[in-house]
Formats: C-alpha cells, sequence, structure tokens
C-alpha cells in the first residue's frame, strides 16, 4: 500500500520533560508557513487497473463484481477517488459488512499500465447472529424493542429478522421478516415480507385493537432524496370493546379481514431530521381497500413541511407544517380506519384524540381531516448554547389549528361547515434530541379554539415521537 506520513504526538516523560508538567516550548513566532499550491486532481490521468476486496467471507463474488465494476470506467484520479467512495457506500449499503475501508495505490506487476491504479476494499463481514435491545418511538409512545438478525443469511445480503417490542401505553408488537436486496444500482430495490401481531389501547376511544397479517413491501428510490414503497397487506383485525364504550364505537366490535395495496412517496429535501434547518419534506400514502375481505375503502393521506432559517448567527429556524387526510367509504369501515386529532405531537392543547367527534366521552375520529402549524425554533438562550450538551436542545415557539370531521353524503355546504370547524393552540415549550430520528417535547400550551365535544388540555404537555405536527 502507499505510505502515509502521520505525525505522532509525543508522549510526557517525567525523566525527559525535567522542568515539570507545566513547561512548554516557545513557539518560533518568525517562522511563516511554507504556501503550497493546490493539486488539481481532475487534470492527473489516472485509470484503475486491479481492484482487491479483501475480508470476503460468506459473501458471493457475483455481489461484489458488479458493484465494484464501476471504478473501470473512472478517466482521471479526481474519477478514482469519487467512484471509489461510491462503491465503498454502495458496499456499506449491502448489510454484509461492519466495516469498509478504501487504499488505493499505483498498480505493479507484469500487467501494470504507466497510469493504472489498484483500489483494495478491506472489509469485515457481519456476524452470522446479532441480537440487540433498543428503543421505538411512534404514536407518541416509547417501545423497547428486543430484536434478533440474521445478517447476510444467503451471501447476497438477504436478512432474516425476528423481534418483539412493549410500550408503555399497553402495545405489543412481534414480527418475523425477511429481506432481499435486489442488487440493481438504477433503484436500489429491496423487497421483503414479514408475519406480525399487534396489540395496542386505545383508551380515549373506548377499545383494544388486535392485528394479525402478512405484509410484502417493494422499496425504492428514483433519486437520492425520493424514496417509493409498493405494499400489499392482508390483516385479520379484531376489536375488542369493554361494557363502558359507547354504542357508535361498539358497532365496529367484531373480526374483520381486510386486504390492501399502497403506494408510499417520500421526498425529503432538508438537512437532518429532528432540528432541520432548512429544506423539505414530503409524504403521502394511498391506500386502496378491497381487493377480498370485508372491507372496501380508499385513503389518502398527505404531510408536509418547509423550513427556513431567518437568522444564521441567532440560530432562528421557523417551520411550517400541513397535513390532509381522505377516507372514502365503500362498505365495511370501521372507526380503527378513522383520522384522529390531538396529542402533543398531533394538535396540541389537546388531549389524545381529544379534538373531533365524540360519543359518550369515547373519540370517533372522522372521515376527513386537515392541521397545519407554524413553528419557531432557536437555541437556549445561555451561553453555550449551539454546542456539547446544549446543541441537543432548542427552545420552541408554535401556533396549531385543525379540524377532524365525518359529514354525511349530502351538500356540499355540509362538507364545508364542518370542515371549517377549526380548533386552535399555541403555546411555547422546550425540545430535546433523542438520537438522530426523535425527540422529546416539553411545553406548555394555551387552547385558543374548541367545540362542545372536544377534550382540551391547558398547561404542561409532554410529548414523545418522530414527527410532529
Amino acid at each position: 500500500m502507499g505510505i502515509v506520513h502521520a505525525k505522532v504526538e509525543r508522549k510526557y516523560n517525567f525523566a525527559e520533560d525535567e522542568a515539570g508538567l507545566f513547561d512548554y516550548d516557545e513557539p518560533d513566532l518568525d517562522e511563516l508557513p511554507v504556501p503550497r499550491a493546490p493539486i488539481e486532481l481532475s487534470g492527473v490521468r489516472a485509470r484503475v487497473d486491479r481492484v482487491n476486496v479483501d475480508g470476503l467471507n460468506r459473501t458471493k463474488d457475483d455481489v461484489i463484481r458488479g458493484t465494484v465494476d464501476d471504478l473501470f470506467n473512472a478517466k482521471d484520479f479526481e474519477d478514482v477517488i469519487v467512484r471509489a467512495h461510491k462503491v465503498r457506500q454502495a458496499l456499506d449499503n449491502l448489510g454484509c459488512f461492519r466495516d469498509v475501508c478504501v487504499y488505493i495505490d499505483v498498480s505493479s506487476g507484469p500487467e501494470a499500465t504507466p497510469d493504472g491504479l489498484e483500489v483494495t476494499f478491506q472489509v469485515r463481514e457481519l456476524s452470522r447472529v446479532a441480537a440487540a435491545v433498543a428503543t421505538d418511538v411512534s404514536e407518541d409512545e416509547g417501545s423497547v424493542v428486543l430484536g434478533v438478525k440474521l445478517p447476510n443469511l444467503l451471501g447476497r445480503g438477504e436478512r432474516a429478522a425476528a423481534g418483539y417490542s412493549l410500550g408503555h401505553l399497553r402495545s405489543t408488537n412481534m414480527h418475523l421478516g425477511f429481506t432481499k436486496p435486489l442488487l440493481l444500482r438504477t433503484y436500489e430495490p429491496v423487497v421483503s415480507g414479514s408475519l406480525y401481531q399487534r396489540a395496542a389501547e386505545h383508551v380515549s376511544s373506548g377499545y383494544r385493537l388486535l392485528d394479525r397479517g402478512l405484509l410484502l413491501d417493494l422499496a425504492f428510490q428514483t433519486s437520492p432524496t425520493t424514496k417509493h414503497h409498493v405494499q400489499w397487506e392482508g390483516v385479520m383485525r379484531e376489536m375488542f370493546v369493554s361494557n363502558k364504550t359507547s354504542f357508535k364505537v361498539r358497532e365496529s366490535s367484531g373480526p374483520q379481514l381486510k386486504s390492501m395495496v399502497r403506494h408510499i412517496i417520500s421526498v425529503d429535501q432538508r438537512d437532518e431530521a429532528v432540528f432541520p434547518t432548512q429544506g423539505a419534506r414530503l409524504h403521502i400514502c394511498n391506500e386502496l381497500a378491497g381487493l377480498g375481505g370485508s372491507v372496501a375503502s380508499l385513503r389518502t393521506e398527505l404531510h408536509l413541511q418547509f423550513n427556513h432559517t431567518l437568522s444564521q448567527k441567532l440560530g432562528l429556524v421557523v417551520q411550517a407544517c400541513g397535513a390532509v387526510g381522505l377516507l372514502h367509504d365503500v362498505y365495511g369501515s370501521s372507526v380503527a380506519d378513522h383520522f384522529f386529532l390531538g396529542g402533543a405531537a398531533s394538535l396540541r392543547g389537546f388531549q389524545h384524540r381529544g379534538a373531533g367527534p365524540h360519543c359518550d366521552g369515547h373519540a370517533l375520529g372522522g372521515r376527513m381531516y386537515w392541521a397545519g402549524g407554524l413553528h419557531v425554533f432557536a437555541p437556549l438562550p445561555v451561553p453555550g448554547a449551539g454546542t456539547g450538551l446544549g446543541a441537543l436542545f432548542r427552545s420552541h415557539l408554535f401556533l396549531n389549528t385543525g379540524c377532524v370531521a365525518s359529514p354525511e353524503r349530502g351538500s356540499s355546504g355540509e362538507w364545508w361547515r364542518e370542515l371549517g370547524a377549526a380548533r386552535g393552540a399555541g403555546g411555547a415549550g422546550l425540545c430535546l434530541r433523542l438520537g438522530r430520528a426523535a425527540r422529546l417535547e416539553l411545553s406548555y400550551v394555551l387552547p385558543l379554539r374548541w367545540m362542545p365535544g372536544d377534550r382540551t388540555h391547558a398547561g404542561i404537555q409532554l410529548g414523545l415521537g418522530a414527527n410532529f405536527l
């Protein structure tokens, strides 16, 4: 390999440094730094003669060849570096290796060319079995996840996994899945399938839901920021109610068989997920149910977010969010299919599922909704808030509004009247980053507008989630 010149820091030795721990050499102020001319790598002729991959054990050769072939198209030294970086990322994304290192050296041997280079990738394969304990956040609930994975099962990036999760709101989830990348560089498609059972308590609506099903998924990318999922899901759903559950919720109780196809598109151009300072995110989910089973419906939902930095010096960021949803019921849709608003991660200033139609104290949700939010984020007003531990926190001002309704089929005036019954809340709070995908939010909220039957929540509200309105 090539020679790397590095400066090694000399460790303190009491026998050599007799002056003591606080002695130091005076800097030579007369010595000026030597200017160095920049090197234009694009003008250096180079080509790749040979590619080596060291450390392979279970991974198949055809997978590696298809990944590194692009290196042989390099025309100059800069092109070699760029392509080697892309190949390293592709190898890392296969899900076969723990570490991938790249070394570039001058080609040698009888078949070496004058401008030839030799690129070597040193890899460490993942162990055959991996177990982990992790946390997950969804729908304002934190969960502990116990999982076992079998990575690179057949040598081409396949992965089998089993997991069990338990949420602090008494939800449980068990799944058994298999994932296989199709190794096409154009769209990076991945197919997967999973068997699952999940149970969740919805106290605010007076029912408990038990789902057992099969999910098949095809995921691919059409650009670095655009991801698609095409899914088929078949689920046997059973809703359990108590003797205090309202009659309108009780009508949906019992077993249901639901078969649906779904398309999800996500365009994420933000600079980061938790505290973005610029960029936008678009998420659209379209679902068609009725390909067998006892439920037929068309459901669509859209989420949109914009971020803009008002002041780079002060760290002020303004964020605008919006969401809309529509459920067109043909037959068989239940309360569990409805949209709900309210909660610290949804429409603040209301209890969980507290905004919208209620019956005997239980939330019924609605077949359509809209919601929006305007936020201003800033670092804490203390010295050093932008570095160290302070970088995990943000102060937060917000205004939320939204409406959820189930207008009966009739005049358009009735629809507009119900959708115009907007709720609203405002407040301020403190946000804490949790990893790279979630945050904890402590806010003081004041409901500004509500409707009869809504369940408001004025005062301190604590929210945990990955996506906030």
